[in-house]
């Protein structure tokens, strides 16, 4: 993936049973799970590596639906979206062995997890 692509939504559901029933019907996604996120069933889109996952409300997933950008510096990425007058929804947080994210908040409101791979 390039700097700048969209790479994973999450999506909040309240009965992650439902919602993982309504989007396997309606749009073919098949859920995989991880035994070390029971609550967060992952999907691909499609060919390639855009997908994303749908979690409990809250807790594994974010309150309101979010989109997250790759970037190739986090933490450059995150400082110029406070200087551009954004704030952090999400501190850095490392996920061990694929990479790293946060999220920030727009100028207009809007939450973005922005998406850092680990180095090859």
């Amino acid at each position: 993936m390039a700097n700048g692509q969209i790479t994973h939504v999450e999506f909040p559901s309240d009965d992650l049973e439902r919602a993982q029933s309504f989007y396997s019907a309606l749009f073919g996604w098949e859920m995989q799970h991880s035994p070390d996120m029971p609550d967060y069933a992952m999907f691909q889109s499609g060919p390639g590596e855009s997908g994303g996952a749908i979690g409990l409300r809250g807790e594994s997933a974010p309150e309101r639906l979010r989109v997250y950008v790759e970037v190739e510096a986090l933490d450059a990425t995150v400082a110029m979206a406070l200087e551009m007058g954004g704030s952090i929804a999400v501190d850095i947080t490392d996920v061990p062995g694929m990479g790293r994210y946060a999220a920030i908040v727009d100028t207009e409101g809007n939450e973005i997890g922005l998406w850092e791979n680990a180095p090859a």
